[in-house]
């Protein structure tokens, strides 16, 4: 591997920003955001950064699920804008250096999707065996209702037939049938139309249901469920060389590691599967590491981290778009996170997970908030975004269950945060009210002060892209030291090497630590950089150092060898 490897597998080390389309920015104010609104702060994703934009549905909609329950998979909302403002937008980031994935929702269709209508209107629809049915209802299992609040079942009486079609979502969701060869066809042509626009890959949604019902049916032409992930990949591949899926699989490692293609869990294949996985296993256990202020549920997960192939990478985040899902802690462990983050009932979602932001889980603690982002970027892999982010934003819990975090985006401290210049009520979203509303945190005002978040989120962008070793790593090294509240790391790849030291704890650390591998030679000794402070240090004959940690304090170190021509 060398330097110039990153620039084929760009993914990597790639800055990924998620965000929607109807709460970014309205340009032609009526209330609910556009592209074109997205294509005027095309700007600011590049100032900060961004290299990959990621697009949540922006496909015409029923807008009962916030675009997820999709008409017509190969059009665009006619509230968003049209094809051809998709077109530019595509064409303007990637002028700006920034590629465009956009969510690939193939677990199901709204209701309203004209294969639906049909399949409904009698057994003998050519659409029917597009969904999945049966004659009986099925027992009922409550563990497989995705939306507890607001489902009891996942199979509904359709009146038509007097049979009934399966949803593991919403019952306005019908499940697809990918048993179905049709619709594995019908898949296949909606990722080569969106590849052919332009778009650099797909976040793929629910990726454990969308593939469930592959391969079940007798003379399938398919063997294995995963031999239709398989050859998605492959055809998108043939298309667009260099296009990613970056799937959403909230599973235990060992489950996850068959979805990059992995079969024999030996990490040495080279993927042909999903490229990037979302690490919920991770994320999980961050927030279990920060409500102990113990940074050892976070270090023995970094370690129990599966070895990849070489082309797959895990996309690490410490905020998406849904809940913030805690599915994976035990009951006292979620208990623990829920107590020091969302103790009020209205702050959690499904018995489950958290509908909150970080700044007002950390009650806008300013050190705490930097000290979580630096971990996000300096843990080995691609860092996602979630708009708002870069600048601190909260949530309104006024809003209903999952679109608490899915507010307007606050540009100024104007009216609506200058989202819109609709009325209140025309918006798509209520804005963020209180301390962390558009008045306290907005982008005007962060870009012009040099000690906002908005800078140090920049200074992270810029040092993680300069530091190709943290997206690269094959695996991380928990480094020996006294501290519970300390989590130390080291990634290396190449030549380039960095240890990072993150205090989960308010109270002020020294931490020694033991690098035996960077003693000094005869061109004299190797120093630790710190990339983010005017600030280095020797490493002694022995291969020692003492480093100093504020509260919630944080440090990356370049190890830098004599003779090293890297910048720092």
């Amino acid at each position: 591997m060398r330097i110039r490897d990153t620039g084929d597998l760009w993914w990597k080390n790639a800055v990924v920003y998620c965000l929607d389309i109807e709460t970014y920015q309205d340009w032609n104010d009526d209330g609910i955001g556009d592209l074109p609104g997205l294509l005027q702060r095309i700007d600011h994703l590049a100032d900060l950064g961004v290299t990959c934009l990621w697009l949540m549905p922006f496909y015409p909609t029923v807008d009962r699920d916030d675009g997820y329950d999709i008409t017509d998979f190969f059009g665009v909302d006619p509230r968003l804008g049209d094809a051809g403002d998709l077109v530019a937008l595509v064409r303007t980031a990637r002028d700006r250096g920034i590629r465009v994935i956009v969510d690939l929702v193939v677990n199901h269709t709204s209701d309203r999707h004209p294969w639906f209508r049909s399949a409904r209107s009698s057994v003998d629809s050519p659409f029917r065996d597009y969904y999945v049915w049966s004659p009986t209802k099925p027992p009922d299992d409550p563990s497989a209702v995705v939306f507890p609040d607001q489902e009891t079942s996942i199979w509904t009486r359709d009146d038509k037939t007097g049979e009934y079609y399966r949803h593991r979502f919403y019952k306005h969701q019908p499940d697809l049938n990918t048993a179905n060869p049709a619709v594995r066809d019908q898949i296949v042509k909606v990722v080569g139309y969106w590849a052919e626009v332009g778009v650099s890959g797909f976040r793929v949604d629910a990726v454990p249901f969308f593939l469930a019902d592959t391969a079940k049916t007798e003379g399938d032409d398919v063997d294995h469920p995963h031999d239709f992930l398989k050859s998605l990949r492959s055809f998108l591949t043939r298309r667009t060389g260099d296009a990613i899926l970056m799937g959403e699989v909230n599973l235990p490692y060992d489950q996850q590691r068959q979805f990059f293609g992995d079969d024999d869990a030996d990490g040495t294949s080279d993927g042909d599967e999903l490229t990037m996985q979302l690490d919920f296993v991770l994320m999980q256990q961050l927030y279990l590491s920060l409500a102990r202020q113990d940074a050892g549920p976070l270090a023995t997960t970094l370690a129990s981290r599966p070895t990849i192939p070489r082309d797959a990478q895990w996309a690490t985040f410490v905020r998406n778009h849904d809940e913030l899902t805690l599915d994976k802690l035990s009951d006292d462990e979620r208990a623990e996170v829920f107590a020091a983050f969302g103790p009020d009932p209205d702050m959690q979602l499904y018995g489950r997970g958290l509908r909150r932001r970080l700044p007002t889980m950390l009650d806008g603690d300013p050190r705490r908030i930097r000290m979580v982002y630096s971990l996000l970027f300096s843990l080995p892999g691609t860092p996602v975004l979630f708009y708002g982010e870069e600048i601190g934003m909260g949530e309104n819990l006024a809003a209903e269950g999952r679109l608490a975090v899915r507010t307007p985006m606050q540009w100024t401290s104007g009216q609506h945060g200058g989202f819109s210049r609709a009325r209140r009520s025309r918006l798509a979203g209520p804005v963020v009210e209180g301390p962390f509303g558009p008045a306290h945190v907005n982008v005007a005002d962060q870009r012009r002060s040099p000690d906002s978040l908005l800078t140090f989120v920049q200074t992270l962008v810029r040092r993680y892209r300069e530091s190709p070793e943290l997206g690269w790593a094959e695996d991380v090294e928990i480094l020996s030291q006294p501290h519970a509240a300390v989590l130390a790391h080291r990634s290396t790849w190449d030549d380039a090497s960095t240890v990072a030291l993150h205090n989960l704890s308010p109270d002020a650390l020294v931490v020694p630590l033991s690098l035996p591998d960077c003693l000094p030679s005869d061109d004299g000794a190797v120093t630790l950089v710190d990339l983010l402070a005017d600030d280095a240090c020797e490493i002694g004959p022995d291969g020692s150092a003492e480093l100093e940690l504020p509260g919630y304090g944080y440090r990356w170190l370049r190890i830098r060898r004599p003779g090293s021509r890297r910048l720092l």
